[in-house]
């Protein structure tokens, strides 16, 4: 019959394939199984070479396991009847209802080891991926167990890396100052700096950047067309092997590569993997032949739930014993996608997708290889007992300071670069400033010079602060790349916070100082040192303190417009409130005067503005025979309603406290979102680092 024609011609290919496979490919990693010696009543753990998976095995006792996990710092990874539900989120009608996304998952990842994730769009794929490496978004409950080692513990620094499917990378930087600078983040203070260099030299051979290592990433925002979407992706692989983790998580390692680049760079993640003992764990989707025999195992999801979890040269076999053989000259992986994708079914077909997809979980479920897989997650489950008062050995990591000049001079270098962070606001303000200094030239000492110092003054003090919410764009930027290393564990929190309010301080020293003296100038406001080093000095606090703000606004609202509109409703109010449009004795109590009016910065960049002009001058009355002159603290008392009870200097003292206060809520909003996470989400920089966290070999369920 032409069935059996097609099973026979399926077997002899795929006995074929191995054999030349296993002459051609290195011996990867051991496959573990298990079995128990009754005579002896010990239990005991096998380690066998793919290509002698029939026969041929090395015995490896629990306590070398124990060893080679714990000694040599490999990660054992296990899941068991892993669930996760999407709740929220959900249309009206259908409100507190919840949806499955995976469906009692069960698998694992040995060291040395390359675990394929695959399956049509929708299948669980990435979710499964988050679920492993604790990043899951805060509308999904978790439940079941996710072991390392056999039980309950923390990934430490350096132990696991996640490259992510968007490539978050500062587009300014070159590929070598980008890698350089990582390798210095994250590499220990005691590695000399040429072995840093060296280390990050060799990762960008590896991966096959030295073609354009001084060429810049480039980006959506850049004049420069950088590097492609491929060469994006191979730079975000280099920054996360820099500290050769023991755990790897992959999403989409090969998107926007070439067929040739895709198995160049995943031989050398499986090089790596065996070499250096480190278990990868990679969401891919349809790979090429050669890049799919790289995999040790394979973990094809279809609709949150397993299809098939095993070995991989076993796939193709598992698939013609069910009644789906791979027809010949087509790649196994497309055809194991092809045949459970539901999306595009094929209606002259004998048998839908929906059928195929329950033909091969009732298979899967009653096959021997899903039984090994139990036998094993259980066996490594057992070794936890017996070491769970031992503990991963943490990475050494840079140290503080090494982080904070590391993180400022990449800051600056990327101010410097970025047009539109500080250049093109520059020449804005500067524009701004002369249209002010013409439409104000000169004002003189009349009586009428009184309303217009203080509308100059206050135009400063509210619309050129205002104008710094055009580096929204950049903010936004930069906290898509602490979301991505943070989560990685590349530095602390307080150092990314000091670093990027140090480095930018000498551009807003640029900004405030010279278009403020174009303006000042032309005005013609006091002509003394003093006075105008206290208005650029004020001027600077106030650009310093709303970037604080506007940092704020991106760290909680991590999206374009959403992140302008709240940061310019924000100042908007604080505008409204200062006391120039109303006078302070006016304002409605609630609210506007408490606590807004004491609490917008305006309140006190106004008062030093005011007393630092006024202080000194005298104006004749408005009537010609009013008789003496109005002295300047009498207008600032009277007119502008000011509190006189302190000096310039307080106004002066008081922003800079702000700015370390606002500086410290942006601290304070980092901290948080790493617990909780943010209300607002707009990005992959909003997920949560969180550690593997289940009692081992525990029934109970695990909700995040």
């Amino acid at each position: 019959p032409h069935e059996w024609n097609v099973i026979v011609i399926s077997t002899l290919t795929f006995y074929v394939y191995n054999t030349q496979r296993s002459a051609s490919l290195p011996p990867p990693a051991h496959h573990l199984t298990h079995s128990t010696d009754r005579r002896e009543g010990r239990e005991t753990i096998y380690f066998v070479e793919m290509e002698e998976y029939y026969g041929g095995e090395r015995e490896m006792t629990s306590a070398e396991l124990q060893a080679y996990c714990h000694d040599n710092g490999g990660v054992a990874l296990t899941w068991k009847d892993l669930s996760v539900r999407v709740v929220g989120g959900a249309p009206p009608e259908k409100k507190g209802r919840s949806r499955s996304i995976l469906k009692g998952i069960t698998g694992y990842a040995l060291p040395g080891e390359l675990l394929a994730i695959m399956g049509p769009s929708g299948s669980g794929k990435s979710t499964l991926l988050d679920a492993l490496a604790g990043r899951l978004n805060s509308n999904t409950r978790q439940a079941g167990e996710i072991l390392i080692n056999g039980r309950k513990e923390t990934l430490a620094f350096g132990t696991s890396a996640y490259v992510t499917q968007d490539d978050a990378l500062m587009t300014t930087l070159t590929v070598r100052e980008a890698i350089t600078y990582s390798s210095i983040l994250q590499l220990p203070d005691a590695m000399p700096a040429s072995e840093k260099k060296r280390r990050a030299e060799t990762t960008i051979r590896e991966m096959g950047l030295q073609d354009c290592i001084d060429t810049r990433i480039g980006g959506a925002w850049s004049a420069a067309k950088g590097l492609s979407g491929g060469q994006k992706r191979r730079v975000s692989i280099c920054i996360e092997i820099l500290m050769r983790p023991k755990l790897l998580f992959l999403d989409e390692p090969t998107s926007g590569l070439d067929s040739a680049a895709s198995y160049h760079v995943m031989k050398r993640i499986a090089h790596l993997a065996r070499h250096e003992g480190m278990t990868v764990i990679a969401s891919i989707h349809q790979p090429a032949a050669e890049v799919f025999h790289l995999f040790h195992n394979l973990c094809l999801l279809c609709s949150g739930t397993t299809v098939y979890f095993g070995p991989a040269s076993l796939a193709q076999q598992f698939f013609a014993t069910s009644g789906f053989p791979c027809p010949p000259q087509r790649n196994p992986s497309d055809h194991y996608l092809r045949t459970v994708n539901k999306d595009f079914d094929e209606h002259d077909s004998t048998t839908t997708a929906e059928e195929s997809i329950e033909i091969l979980v009732k298979s899967y479920q009653s096959s021997e290889i899903s039984q090994q897989t139990e036998q094993q997650v259980a066996a490594i489950c057992r070794l936890g007992k017996a070491t769970r008062h031992r503990t991963m050995q943490k990475g050494s990591q840079a140290s503080f300071v090494t982080q904070c000049s590391v993180l400022t001079r990449r800051s600056f270098v990327n101010m410097y670069r970025d047009l539109g962070y500080y250049w093109l606001r520059f020449a804005i303000y500067l524009g701004l400033c002369f249209c002010v200094g013409t439409v104000f030239y000169d004002v003189g000492h009349d009586f009428g010079s009184i309303q217009a110092r203080g509308s100059m003054l206050m135009f400063v003090a509210a619309f050129l602060t205002f104008m710094t919410i055009g580096g929204f764009p950049s903010f936004v930027e930069d906290m898509k790349i602490f979301g991505r290393e943070r989560l990685n564990g590349h530095y602390e929190v307080g150092s990314f916070v000091f670093s990027h309010a140090l480095s930018s301080i000498p551009y807003l020293i640029i900004v405030s100082l010279i278009p403020g003296a174009v303006a000042y100038l032309l005005v013609g406001l006091q002509r003394t040192s003093q006075q105008f080093a206290f208005f650029g000095t004020l001027l600077f606090l106030c650009m310093l303190l709303v970037e604080s703000l506007m940092m704020i606004v991106a760290s909680i609202v991590p999206n374009y417009l959403m992140g302008i509109m709240t940061g310019a409703g924000i100042q908007g109010l604080m505008i409204l409130s200062a006391g120039f449009f109303r006078l302070p004795h006016d304002l409605p109590s609630w609210f506007w005067k408490y606590p807004m009016y004491h609490v917008a910065f305006h309140k006190y960049a106004n008062q030093g503005f005011y007393k630092n002009e006024f202080l000194g001058l005298e104006f004749p009355r408005m009537m010609e025979n009013a008789g003496a002159m109005i002295g300047g603290e009498e207008i600032l008392r009277d007119v502008w309603e000011m509190e006189m009870g302190y000096s310039k200097w307080v106004d002066l003292g008081v922003l800079a406290g702000m700015v370390v206060v606002y500086r410290a809520v942006f601290w304070g909003v980092l901290k948080f979102g790493e617990k909780i996470k943010p209300i607002l989400r707009g990005g992959g920089s909003t997920k949560r680092a969180t550690s593997v966290d289940v009692d081992a070999c525990s029934d109970g369920e695990n909700v995040v």
